[in-house]
């Protein structure tokens, strides 16, 4: 028991995390006495790590096989699950597959066999069907956020991979939402619920409603922005139609902005997070697939341009602000003769007053052809930068690390420069382009 808690520390260390939150605290307890458990508690209050904790502890360092299957609703999930587990450093290899990507790329990480997968349920039934591990030492499943895997039609896929699980001895389900009916498949017997919803009740958010005299309401939205500076938020939408059109007008408008939907490329997904996470655009403009799942710092607003459809798509757009103990604000752009949704309570009704010129963009975002794999660390790509960029340090905005390449957000006067500086440098053994992303 001293060992495990040792172990905890040490990993808690590495994540820069001083202390469990009482929910996570609870979790740790209750999943490794229990067979199966149901945790719920809103976004951003830190589930990943309440099942990712107990999980790894109960994995055997002598197996070679899968040990624990997580499966998530979406790309981005399974990217950030995944990133966690190695940021834990736990010693454990962990592997996420998912559709958007070359099979062949998943072949090849999976020829040494990761103690932990993690996957989409599309992708991993596409393995599963093609017999390329064994499943007999797959003791834990997690389903997290389960509610939208559900909700997202992955039901069959779901049904055909627990099947084949026959040693199952652990099932952990996640989610934001309460009431969604867990399906007899999962065989979810006699599980322990552990419910923090209601603090969500207790939470910080504000909820502010902003009249449009126009139906398509982008002139409101304009004013708003001006309104809000250059703080970092998410304009919601409901179609990838209407992103085109909110983008096209802040074009106009010369306000910079990245987007995100699922009609994207996995690739151009990825890039547009790791430009709104750096600071290169403080504006993201998406669909509900950015109202969980997707790793990005806490904000101050969110606004919904277009009425959630359900209560749902509601709370958890809500949940990308006032998370934790933070304060957040809420805008609902509404047209003056528009029926508001009953879901949507206690909305106080504003004028926009006072604006504020937003200011131009002042990062740009720079790739680096060369990543883990590559044995290339945060500090070899900062060292680049400082001797041979001859950047000051508040002049290194955030790097993000990826297996095969990186991204380097730096001030966008000196962009073109670097490029011309860096580019073709040495990074450990190996030759890298570096451009503008």
């Amino acid at each position: 028991m001293a060992n495990n808690i040792r172990n905890q520390q040490d990993i808690l260390a590495k994540l820069k995390i001083s202390a469990l939150n009482p929910m996570q605290e609870e979790a740790l307890d209750t999943i490794a006495k229990t067979t199966n458990t149901v945790l719920l508690s809103p976004t951003g209050t830190g589930k990943t790590l309440a099942f990712l904790l107990p999980l790894i502890d109960s994995l055997d360092p002598e197996c070679t096989e899968i040990q624990a299957l997580i499966l998530v609703p979406s790309r981005e999930l399974a990217i950030q699950i995944e990133q966690v587990v190695r940021d834990m450093g736990s010693g454990f290899k962990v592997n996420a597959v998912y559709g958007g990507r070359p099979i062949s790329k998943d072949k090849i990480e999976l020829k040494h066999t990761p103690a932990i997968l993690i996957g989409t349920p599309g992708r991993i039934a596409d393995h599963f069907g093609s017999g390329r591990f064994s499943k007999t030492d797959i003791r834990t499943l997690v389903l997290d956020e389960f509610d939208k895997s559900l909700e997202t039609g992955f039901e069959g896929e779901m049904s055909t991979i627990i099947n084949q699980l026959p040693h199952l001895n652990k099932r952990i389900l996640t989610s934001a939402t309460q009431g969604v009916e867990i399906p007899k498949f999962v065989r979810l017997d006699q599980a322990v619920t552990i419910d923090y919803l209601a603090a969500k009740k207790e939470s910080k958010l504000t909820i502010k409603t902003v009249i449009s005299t126009d139906k398509d309401k982008l002139r409101t939205l304009a004013e708003l922005l001006l309104h809000l500076g250059d703080q970092p938020g998410i304009i919601f939408c409901n179609f990838r139609e209407s992103i085109e059109r909110v983008s096209g007008f802040l074009d106009k408008n010369r306000i910079q902005y990245t987007c995100f939907s699922g009609g994207m490329e996995q690739r151009d997904r990825e890039r547009s997070l790791i430009k709104f996470r750096n600071g290169t655009s403080r504006i993201l403009i998406a669909t509900d697939l950015a109202a969980r799942g997707i790793d990005i710092p806490e904000l101050k607003y969110i606004v919904h341009y277009e009425l959630p459809r359900a209560v749902e798509e509601f709370t958890h757009r809500n949940g990308r602000t006032a998370r934790v103990d933070a304060k957040g604000t809420a805008y609902v752009l509404q047209y003056k003769n528009e029926h508001v949704p009953e879901f949507i309570k206690g909305a106080e009704s504003i004028a926009i007053g006072e604006k504020t010129a937003r200011k131009p963009q002042l990062w740009e975002t720079l790739f680096i052809s060369g990543g883990r794999k590559d044995k290339i660390s945060k500090g070899d790509i900062a060292g680049l930068f400082f001797k041979q960029g001859g950047i000051k340090k508040d002049q290194l905005g955030v790097i993000e690390l990826k297996q095969d390449c990186a991204f380097v957000a730096v001030p966008l006067s000196i962009a073109d420069q670097l490029v011309g500086t860096l580019n073709n440098s040495r990074l450990k053994n190996k030759k890298v382009r570096v451009s503008i992303l």
